[in-house]
């Protein structure tokens, strides 16, 4: 299953590799050896438990910038989606480096034919824990063009987290978006880690954009499974729902079973 496709059937399952701190990060790393380890075991669990595909972004680095990222953490993110591709080679891979940093995450993704990057502001501006944050969807897709990348894009509207510049209808962001942004994808979460989203922002996008894939991006549990084509789930799949602990093989299976 893609979750790049429109579904009838049942919404693809994209688990979350979440990094612990990488060294020269904000946060005291325990050495890219430990971080890598983590990594694989999370990455055997999501493919031993039915994921579709998986994710890999670098949450153990907050507070993130609100720009590029060090060249530091860009080599240690290579790393990471490398080791992950080892461990799970049939799942489709994406790399999301956070906050915003999209150009850095297409060209990891071109380096190891990852099949997809997330990225959290394609297009406008919001506010942010980190400050202001602007897209930058044409230096991405100048990116993908130069690099000859086959990596494919998967936004977020109005991303969690934050608040927009002014107050534009989430039809609006969605449409620019998709079709001036050139998403492939759109994500729709809560308005945090882990929050529920609102069934009526999913409803919304699907009447202006029928063709889009829509994505969870928080908040989806076995007993709440919003009508999306693909859900992104990360929190509940660790053990005890603790992002400190690894992803919980008999979690997976379970989340996997509650979608279809």
């Amino acid at each position: 299953m893609t979750p790049f496709s429109r579904t009838t059937d049942r919404p693809a399952l994209i688990g979350m590799v979440h990094l612990l701190p990488l060294p020269g990060g904000p946060t005291a790393s325990p050495g890219l050896a430990a971080v890598l380890a983590r990594a694989a075991a999370d990455a055997r669990a999501l493919a031993e438990g039915g994921a579709d595909a998986i994710i890999v972004e670098n949450l153990g680095d907050a507070p993130f910038t609100a720009g590029a990222v060090e060249p530091y953490t860009v080599a240690a993110l290579t790393r990471a989606a490398l080791v992950i591709r080892e461990q799970a080679p049939d799942l489709p891979l994406g790399i999301n480096v956070l906050r915003n940093d999209a150009r850095s995450a297409m060209a990891i993704a071109t380096a190891t034919e990852a099949s997809f990057v997330r990225v959290n502001v394609l297009t406008g501006v919001m506010v942010t824990d980190q400050g202001m944050i602007t897209g930058e969807a044409r230096e991405l897709l100048l990116d993908r063009r130069r690099l000859e990348s086959s990596a494919r894009i998967a936004a977020d509207v109005l991303v969690k987290h934050a608040v927009p510049l002014g107050s534009p209808k989430l039809e609006d962001v969605a449409r620019d978006t998709w079709h001036r942004g050139g998403a492939d994808a759109l994500i729709v979460s809560g308005s945090g880690t882990g929050q529920p989203l609102d069934p009526e922002r999913i409803a919304r996008i699907r009447a202006v954009l029928p063709q889009a894939p829509v994505w969870a991006g928080s908040g989806v549990t076995p007993d709440r499974v919003p009508p999306v084509d693909a859900a992104i789930v990360g929190t509940w799949l660790h053990e005890e729902a603790n992002l400190t602990l690894p992803v919980d093989v008999r979690r997976v299976a379970t989340m996997r079973e509650a979608l279809g």
